[in-house]
C-alpha cells in the first residue's frame, strides 16, 4: 500500500511539472517565434515576453533571439530577474476634478465651464503591445445645468396655423424650463427650400409672393436665423410674431440645409458649452444628399458656415448634406435633436432618429399646440441616457467599454457604452480598456477623446507607446564589444551597423557565403555544416529552430539538443531529469541513462522494517533477491520453502506438550524462541500489533490440533504463544452406528421390494392390454362347406293359394 501511494505521488508530481511547463512554454512560444533581434522587438511580441540582457546568457550556437522568452523560461535558464527587461504599461491621471453637486435655486451660480459631470478629465496611458490599460470614468448628471434651445421651424404654407401658436412659445417655454434649470436660453430659426427650380417657382411674381390668392407670404428662402440664443422670452415672442409664412412647390423641405447651418454656425447662433437642444418642427419630409441634382446642384455640402446677415447664402451652390454628414456635425458640436413632426411623418423621422445618436421624435399636433409638452418630454428622454463615444483611434489601438448603471445593470461591448433611465443627481460608472496591438511606425504619442454624446465635457487621454526598452537608451554606439565598433552594444547584445552581421557584428554581408567561413562550422572528420542542424553565419553556427519551440538545438556545431535523450514511460529522461546535449542530468535520488532508476529504498522496505527482508538488495526501487528461492516485491515469498507454521511445529510440540519427533533433542534444537502458554485461542495475540505475526494450526502425533502464533520483534527475538490444551477428537459411539446400519439395510430392502412390486404391476398391465388388443383384431372364416346339407326340408302345399 505504501509503495502504491508513493508511486502515485511521484507521477502526480511529474504530471504537475509537465502541465506547468506546458503553460509556461506555450506563453513563451510566441516570444520565441517572434525571432526578435532586439529588446524592442521582443517586448512588442507579447505582454509576457522579456529580454535577458545578461552578457553571457546565450549558449554556444544560440541566436540572439533566444534572449527573448517567457519570464519564467528566462529565469529557469539562469537569467537573474534584475537582468530581465520587462517594461509594463501604466496610467497617470493629470486632471481629476470631482463631479459637481449643485441644487436648483442655490445661491451660488456657477459658470457652465465650472460645472463638472465627468471624472477624470485628463490622463496619460503608457501602452505596451497586448497589455490593456483600464480607465474608470464617473458620470453624474448635474442639477440645474444650463440649457440652450434653438427652435427651427418649417415656414412653408402648410405650417400657417402652427406659426400662430409658436409666436407665444418663448415666455411659455421659459416658465416651464425654470422647473428644470435656472439658466435657460432660447433662439429661433426658420427654413423653406432651396431658391432654385424645381423646388420653388422662379417667376418674379412668385419670388415676391409664392402663395396663391390673397395670402400675404414672404419671399422663399433656404434658412434664416431669426433670433440668436437669448434669455429674453419676450424678445422671442416679438421677433417670431413678425414672421410670415412662405411657400414652395414640392412636398419635401430643405430642412437638412438649415440643421447643418445651425450646427456649424456656433458664433452666430450663440451656442454655449452647455446642454444644446435643437427642436426641428415640420409637417413634411426632407431632401438629402443627391436631391440637389434636380436643380443642377452637384457640389457636395462642405459642412461650413455660410450665414450672411443671418441668411444662408449658398443653398443654390451646395447640395443638401447627407445623413452621415449631419450625424458627424451634430456630434462634433454636441447638439441633441428633437424632431417635432406631425403624425403623418412619424415613421420617417423615427427611422431618421435611429441613425442620429441622442435624438428624439415627438408627435406634433396639427397646429403645434402641444409643442411645449413635447419639448419637455423629449428633453427628459434625451437627458436620461448617457452614451459614450470616442474620437478616431490610432492604427492598432482597440477600445472596449463596460458600464455599471443604476440598479446593478451592467453591460459590455456596444451596450457597455451607455446607461439609461438616469435621473438628475444619479452617478454611473464606466470601465474602459485601451489596448495597443502594435506600435506606431514612428512611435509618436497619440491623443484620443471620450465624451458623452450631447455634452460638451470630454476626457482627454494621451497615449504613449512602450516600443523600446530602457536599456536601449543606455546603449554604447560603435562599441568595442561589437567587433571593433561595428555595432551598438545594448541590452547585453550587439545591434549591428548596416552591412554587418553576426552575434558580435564580426562579418560583413559580403562574407556570409564564403567557403572559408563554412570550414569553421564543421566538426573534425565531418562534412556536415553545423551538424545539419543550423546555418553557418560568419563562421559561427546559428542553430535552426524546430516547430516545437520547447525543442532546442545548441552547441558550437549545433551537435546538441534537448529532445534526443533516453526515454522512460514515454517521457524524456523519465520526467526525472533534464536533457542536456543528448545526455540526461538526473534530479536528486534518480540515476540511470533515462533517470529511471530511483535511489529511494522506501519501495523495498518490508513490513518487518528490513530492506528486502534481508534476502536481497534494493536496486532502482526494486528488490533483487540474492537467494533464488525467494521472490516478491520484498523477497517475502518462497514457493519451495516450508511455511513458518510447519517449520516450527515440532519444536512447539516438544516444548509445550513434551512429545513429537524432537522430543529427545528438544533442549538442543528448540530453544531459539520464547514461549508463552495461554488458556484459549481467544487469548492468542491478534493481528494489528507492531511485530509481524503468523497464526498456526497443526496436528500432533496423537492427531490432536494445537494452536500457536509465531512473531519476530524489532530486536530479532522470536516469540511463540501456544494454547496449553490441544483439541483432540473424541472416539466413535457404536450403538448409533450399528442402529443406523441396520435401519439402513431394512430401509434399502423395503425400497427394493417396493420397486420390484411396482415393476411387476407395470409388466402385467402391459401383457393384459396386449391380449385385449389381439382379441379385438381376430376374424373368423365365413366360407360354406361343399358337403354340408341343411337339416331343414321345406314342403309346399300345392293347394295353397296364398289366401
Amino acid at each position: 500500500m505504501a509503495e502504491t501511494s508513493l508511486k502515485l505521488l511521484t507521477w502526480a508530481g511529474v504530471l504537475c511539472c509537465l502541465i506547468w511547463n506546458g503553460f509556461a512554454q506555450q506563453g513563451g512560444s510566441d516570444c520565441i517565434k517572434a525571432n526578435a533581434k532586439s529588446c524592442g522587438e521582443c517586448i512588442q511580441a507579447g505582454p509576457n515576453c522579456g529580454w535577458c540582457k545578461k552578457t553571457d546568457f546565450l549558449q554556444e550556437g544560440e541566436p540572439t533571439s533566444a534572449r527573448c522568452d517567457d519570464l519564467a523560461a528566462l529565469k529557469s535558464k539562469g537569467c537573474p530577474m534584475e537582468d530581465i527587461e520587462n517594461p509594463r504599461g501604466s496610467k497617470q491621471v493629470l486632471e481629476d476634478r470631482e463631479v459637481t453637486n449643485r441644487k436648483i435655486g442655490a445661491a451660488e451660480k456657477l459658470k457652465p465651464e465650472a460645472i463638472t459631470q465627468i471624472q477624470p478629465q485628463k490622463l496619460v496611458l503608457k501602452l505596451r503591445v497586448g497589455e490593456p490599460q483600464t480607465v474608470s470614468l464617473k458620470f453624474k448628471r448635474a442639477e440645474d445645468y444650463p440649457i440652450d434651445l434653438y427652435y427651427l421651424m418649417d415656414l412653408s404654407y402648410s405650417m400657417k396655423d402652427d406659426l400662430e401658436n409658436v409666436k407665444s412659445l418663448g415666455t411659455a417655454l421659459m416658465l416651464e424650463m425654470e422647473k428644470i434649470t435656472s439658466d435657460f436660453r432660447i433662439g429661433f430659426g426658420s427654413f423653406v427650400e432651396k431658391t432654385v427650380m424645381p423646388y420653388i417657382s422662379t417667376t418674379p411674381a412668385k419670388l415676391r409672393n409664392p402663395c396663391t390668392g390673397d395670402q400675404n407670404c414672404t419671399s422663399p428662402f433656404s434658412y434664416k436665423n431669426v433670433l440668436s440664443l437669448t434669455s429674453e422670452g419676450n424678445k422671442f415672442n416679438e421677433l417670431v410674431g413678425k414672421q410670415h409664412i412662405s411657400g414652395n412647390l414640392d412636398s419635401p423641405e430643405g430642412g437638412f440645409d438649415a440643421i447643418m447651418q445651425v450646427a456649424v454656425c456656433g458664433e452666430q447662433i450663440g451656442w454655449r458649452n452647455v446642454t444644446r437642444l435643437l427642436v426641428f418642427s415640420t409637417d413634411a419630409g426632407f431632401h438629402f444628399a443627391g436631391d440637389g441634382k434636380l436643380g443642377g446642384i452637384v457640389l457636395p455640402n462642405d459642412g461650413k458656415c455660410h450665414l450672411e446677415n443671418n441668411m444662408y447664402t449658398m443653398s443654390h451652390y451646395y447640395d443638401y448634406p447627407s445623413i452621415a454628414h449631419l450625424v458627424q456635425k451634430l456630434s462634433e458640436n454636441n447638439i441633441q435633436t428633437i424632431f417635432a413632426v406631425t403624425e403623418e411623418f412619424q415613421a420617417v423621422y423615427k427611422e431618421l432618429k435611429n441613425l442620429i445618436p441622442k435624438s428624439a421624435v415627438g408627435t406634433l399636433s396639427s397646429n403645434s399646440s402641444n409643442v411645449i409638452q413635447l419639448i419637455i418630454d423629449a428633453y427628459n428622454s434625451l437627458s436620461s441616457e448617457v452614451i459614450l463615444e470616442n474620437t478616431k483611434l490610432p492604427k492598432g489601438v482597440t477600445i472596449s467599454y463596460k458600464s455599471f448603471c443604476k440598479n446593478g445593470v451592467n453591460d459590455t461591448q456596444e451596450d457597455g457604452r451607455k446607461c439609461s433611465n438616469i435621473s438628475i443627481g444619479d452617478e454611473v460608472r464606466f470601465e474602459i480598456n485601451v489596448t495597443a496591438n502594435e506600435c506606431p511606425k514612428k512611435g509618436q504619442n497619440e491623443t484620443i477623446k471620450i465624451k458623452p454624446l450631447g455634452f460638451t465635457e470630454e476626457v482627454e487621454i494621451n497615449l504613449q507607446f512602450i516600443c523600446e526598452c530602457q536599456c536601449q537608451s543606455e546603449g554604447e554606439p560603435n562599441s568595442p564589444a561589437c567587433h571593433e565598433g561595428n555595432g551598438t552594444f545594448e541590452c547585453g547584445a550587439c545591434r549591428c551597423n548596416e552591412g554587418r552581421i553576426g552575434r558580435l557584428c564580426e562579418c560583413s554581408t559580403d562574407e556570409v557565403n564564403s567557403e572559408d567561413m563554412d570550414a569553421y562550422c564543421r566538426r573534425e572528420n565531418s562534412t556536415e555544416i553545423c551538424s545539419n542542424n543550423g546555418e553557418c553565419i560568419c563562421g559561427q553556427c546559428v542553430c535552426k529552430k524546430r516547430e516545437n519551440t520547447n525543442e532546442v538545438y545548441s552547441g558550437k556545431y549545433c551537435e546538441c539538443d534537448n529532445f534526443n535523450c533516453d526515454r522512460s514511460n514515454g517521457l524524456i529522461c523519465g520526467g526525472n531529469g533534464i536533457c542536456k546535449c543528448r545526455v540526461c542530468e538526473c534530479f536528486p535520488n534518480f540515476t540511470g541513462s533515462a533517470c529511471d532508476c530511483s535511489l529511494d529504498t522506501t519501495p523495498c522496505m518490508a513490513s518487518n522494517g528490513q530492506i528486502c527482508n534481508g534476502r536481497g538488495t534494493c536496486e532502482c526501487g526494486t528488490c533483487n533477491c540474492t537467494d533464488p528461492k525467494f521472490q516478491g516485491p520484498t523477497c517475502e515469498m518462497c514457493q519451495t520453502c516450508l511455511g513458518v507454521c510447519a517449520e516450527h511445529k515440532d519444536c512447539v510440540q516438544c516444548r509445550a506438550f513434551d512429545k513429537g519427533e524432537k522430543k529427545e533433542t528438544c533442549s538442543q534444537e528448540c530453544m531459539h524462541f520464547n514461549m508463552t502458554r495461554v488458556e484459549s485461542r481467544d487469548k492468542l495475540p491478534q493481528p494489528g500489533q507492531p511485530d509481524p505475526l503468523s497464526h498456526c494450526k497443526e496436528k500432533d502425533v496423537d492427531d490432536c490440533w494445537f494452536y500457536f502464533t509465531y512473531s519476530v520483534n524489532s530486536n530479532g527475538e522470536a516469540n511463540v504463544h501456544v494454547v496449553e490444551t490441544p483439541e483432540c477428537p473424541s472416539g466413535p459411539d457404536i450403538i448409533p452406528i450399528v442402529a443406523g446400519v441396520v435401519a439402513g439395510i431394512v430401509l434399502i430392502g423395503l425400497a427394493l421390494l417396493l420397486i420390484w412390486k411396482l415393476l411387476m404391476i407395470i409388466h402385467d398391465r402391459r401383457e393384459f392390454a396386449k391380449f385385449e388388443k389381439e382379441k379385438m383384431n381376430a376374424k373368423w372364416d365365413t366360407g360354406e362347406n361343399p358337403i354340408y346339407k341343411s337339416a331343414v326340408t321345406t314342403v309346399v302345399n300345392p293347394k295353397y293359394e296364398g289366401k
